[in-house]
């Protein structure tokens, strides 16, 4: 063998050998598998709220004004107090009334006179007419003369009434049980009738909370409607629960009470109450107060912490892990709280093991050593966020 050929192969024993030492050797290992904490969601049956913002109103408000003129002679009423229904709140001076009434009594009895002397001539003119002493027209005459003693006296007797309705109106009295104002005239002053406000008396118990609701939230409950889940407010006593300005739960509970008959063109929105029992007069007319409108039908949600929701361009997304040990993001549709939980309408089934810890580095994909732990309740129902009055209100959730 020549010396070139030597080398050639001793050449193609070296790759050789050096090919067999590289097919051989074992692949670079892998990152460690991401250390996650997963949980099934829990499942609840769940209602939705609409929340709404409004004020109380009284029920009955009245602007209390004379029904006769005349001098205010005493303020009967303490500003501010309850009054009831029928409780004397002013006195007119009566002198000028009572004299009226003396006149029209007066007049009264000599139409009664009359009517009685004109009856004594018509029962004379009755036995003249059997003996033909008198004509038959002479006899009418008499008889016309009766009748217009009674209408005389039926007058008479209308402005007695009207006389004692009057001396009754110089006290004035609360038409409606409720709490009085401040007095707007006091003892000495001139009241005309019908025009000078006294003073004003609103109901307290019940009371309403009047609100306004987006066109698109009527529209959603007249489908309800129509599909059975939720009862329309017009003939449904709707439940609805109110927090005040300076509480954090929805401890005053009513019903739906009113839904306007049309929708503002200009707001877009429809006009409603709802009716709260107030025995205690605590609720006050023009408070502030946010509530909550039973807002759809039972229906089944899976619950997870808001952290274990992720989001992309467009789509909410929780991981998922599945039996091969991967993570997967999987799309949902998320709704309101529960029990300090996010309601999850759909993506999500009963047996899912869902990432609630380790999202940080976490890609879809990603092999896992998943921990799982049981998902617990996290709180009682908290007060919904306040949102923009630009923004449809949001919707809450409760836990049947």
């Amino acid at each position: 063998m020549d010396s070139q050929g030597w080398v050639r192969g001793v050449g193609s024993g070296l790759l050789l050998l050096l090919v067999s030492a590289c097919s051989g050797a074992k692949p670079p290992a892998g990152p460690p598998p991401t250390n996650v904490t997963v949980a099934v969601p829990l499942q609840r049956d769940v209602v939705d709220w609409d929340e709404y913002v409004g004020r109380f109103e009284a029920v009955q408000d009245v602007e209390l004004r004379p029904r006769v003129s005349g001098t205010i002679d005493r303020v009967l009423f303490t500003d501010g107090q309850n009054v009831g229904q029928g409780q004397a709140l002013f006195t007119i001076d009566p002198r000028p009334y009572r004299a009226a009434l003396g006149q029209a009594q007066a007049a009264a009895a000599k139409a009664a006179a009359s009517l009685a002397n004109a009856r004594s001539e018509q029962a004379r003119a009755q036995k003249l007419l059997e003996v033909q002493a008198i004509s038959k027209e002479e006899f009418e005459t008499k008889q016309a003369a009766v009748r217009t003693s009674a209408a005389d006296l039926a007058a008479a007797q209308a402005s007695v009434s009207n006389a004692l309705l009057n001396l009754g109106f110089t006290t004035v009295r609360s038409p409606i049980s409720g709490r009085v104002s401040d007095r707007r005239v006091s003892s000495g002053n001139f009241a005309t009738e019908g025009q000078t406000v006294l003073t004003r008396v609103v109901s307290t118990n019940p009371i309403w909370f009047s609100f306004e609701g987006a066109e698109s939230f009527y529209l959603k409950y007249l489908r309800q409607d129509r599909t059975g889940e939720r009862g329309s407010s017009r003939n449904t006593a709707n439940p609805v629960q109110i927090q005040l300005a300076d509480e954090s739960g929805y401890r005053w509970h009513g019903r739906m009470d009113f839904l306007d008959n049309a929708i503002d063109q200009n707001s877009g929105t429809i006009r409603a109450h709802a009716v709260i029992a107030n025995p205690d007069g605590f609720l006050t007319p023009g408070m502030f107060g946010r509530a909550r409108l039973l807002g759809s039908g039972t229906y089944k949600a899976m619950l997870v912490p808001d952290e274990a929701i992720t989001t992309d361009q467009t789509r909410k997304l929780v991981y998922v892990v599945g039996k091969d040990g991967k993570a997967t993001a999987r799309p949902v549709e998320t709704g309101p709280q529960v029990e300090g939980l996010r309601v999850v309408k759909k993506g999500l089934a009963a047996t899912d093991r869902v990432v609630i810890e380790g999202l940080t580095t976490l890609q879809p994909g990603a092999i896992v050593k998943a921990n799982l732990i049981k998902m617990q309740p996290r709180a009682a129902n908290t007060a919904p966020t306040s949102q923009p009055d630009t923004a449809p209100p949001p919707s809450e959730a409760t836990a049947r």
